[in-house]
């Protein structure tokens, strides 16, 4: 029976699954992030572009992952559905559900297929209109890693994608979090995905100055609140996150990893590409996610910030953290290790900050070396992981456009 009024009680993350450039799943990708293991390499995908390096995901076969159906994915929705896969089975839940009518899935991507788009373009060009595949458009599309997922489980919940740019994934579990809070499902899938390592995306950032030009040092590219950082690394990759409320995973007999607290998005509304100077638009997502959770700043221990690499964001931030927070946080960015994976990083992180929480050790940002001015008033985790008992953590998503998402996590 669907619920008549709106149900009660908090959302609980009890299961993840993650592909990212630190590992091929949740385990491997947090203990390289736990230790700092840093990712980035020369890409041969994109050896004809100016800034040839990426932080990829390694040994993916998504045919022995996902079967011969995975033929018909983008690279973003097989990372999406590999996620989904692991996730789920985290959980405890068996694939059913035991009735799949009232589970949902809500997923961010920034790029979607872009891959996809950019091979049947060569294509178009190369070959004419007879050698664009058929099913370009079903795997181009951003709603694609979304459905897909719903498709793979025979799930027929609300199924959304989420499109807000490089806060897409942290933005999906907000909504993710409301729908289970209404009653609209009693299960979600929600996260971000995307493979956008492609020649025209790089191309593209590189000509507005985003990336970094490491070249011969990629190993220490992505480096985010250094004072010598340049930019930020392309990355790729998933995290799907199963979402409940607490009330059933407790009949369940399931210890979360970590209970969904609060969440807030507003908009700079400010420019294309750079974030408002002051900081204001995003001080004051995570002010409304405080407010709306009951907690002051200083309960916070642990905060998972955006931080990208480039020099402009990453001040940006650093201001409205201690402007927010003062330095009683531990603050770190775990784009150091996996590079900026786009619409996948907010879920990414979410997920980080859930194991923070969980194992009682925050990660530290890989290659900072020497901190910024603007984060001296900081403590940021480096050198190595910190032992921790965390009992709320944040994690910060902030996009072109102006877009901002946060969510706050508490130990259960």
């Amino acid at each position: 029976m669907i619920p008549s009024v709106p149900a009660s009680g908090r959302v609980v993350i009890t299961g993840i699954g993650m592909i990212t450039p630190a590992g091929a799943d949740a385990t491997s990708s947090w203990a390289a992030v736990r230790d700092g293991a840093t990712s980035a390499g020369h890409d041969p995908r994109l050896a004809s572009s100016p800034v040839p390096l990426s932080c990829a995901v390694p040994d993916f076969d998504p045919v022995a992952r996902l079967g011969s159906g995975a033929r018909r994915m983008d690279r973003c929705t097989q990372f999406a559905v590999a996620a989904a896969q692991e996730a789920v089975e985290d959980s405890g839940h068996h694939p059913d559900f035991g009735g799949r009518l009232r589970v949902g899935v809500v997923m961010g991507t920034a790029f979607g297929g872009v891959g996809s788009w950019e091979e049947q373009a060569h294509r178009l060009a190369d070959r004419g209109a007879r050698a664009v595949h058929p099913l370009t458009i079903p795997m181009g599309i951003g709603s694609s890693v979304a459905s897909a997922i719903a498709a793979h489980f025979s799930l027929h919940g609300p199924v959304q994608a989420v499109a807000t740019a490089c806060a897409a994934g942290t933005t999906a579990l907000g909504a993710a979090v409301d729908a289970l809070l209404l009653g609209q499902c009693d299960v979600a899938l929600a996260g971000g995905a995307d493979a956008a390592i492609t020649p025209v995306v790089a191309a593209a950032f590189s000509k507005i100055g985003a990336l970094s030009c490491r070249l011969d040092s990629p190993g220490s590219a992505s480096r985010p609140f250094d004072r010598r950082r340049d930019g930020f690394v392309l990355g790729e990759g998933a995290a799907v996150l199963v979402l409940e409320r607490e009330s059933a995973a407790e009949a369940r007999g399931v210890v979360p990893y970590a209970r969904v607290l609060g969440h807030a998005s507003t908009c700079d509304a400010y420019h294309l590409t750079s974030p408002e100077p002051s900081g204001r638009f995003a001080a004051l997502a995570v002010r409304e996610a405080l407010d709306r959770s009951g907690v002051r700043a200083e309960e916070v221990g642990y905060l998972n910030a955006h931080a990208t690499g480039t020099p402009e964001g990453d001040a940006v931030e650093a201001r409205l953290i201690s402007e927010v927070f003062g330095s009683t946080a531990l603050v770190s960015s775990t784009k150091g290790v996996t590079g900026h994976m786009m619409g996948a990083a907010g879920a990414v992180e979410a997920a980080f900050t859930a194991l923070a929480v969980r194992h009682g050790v925050v990660p530290p940002t890989a290659n900072l070396d020497e901190p910024d001015p603007a984060a001296a008033a900081l403590d940021l985790v480096r050198g190595g992981p910190r032992a921790a008992d965390v009992r709320l953590a944040m994690s910060n998503s902030f996009g072109f456009g102006g877009h901002n998402s946060t969510v706050l996590l508490e130990k259960p």
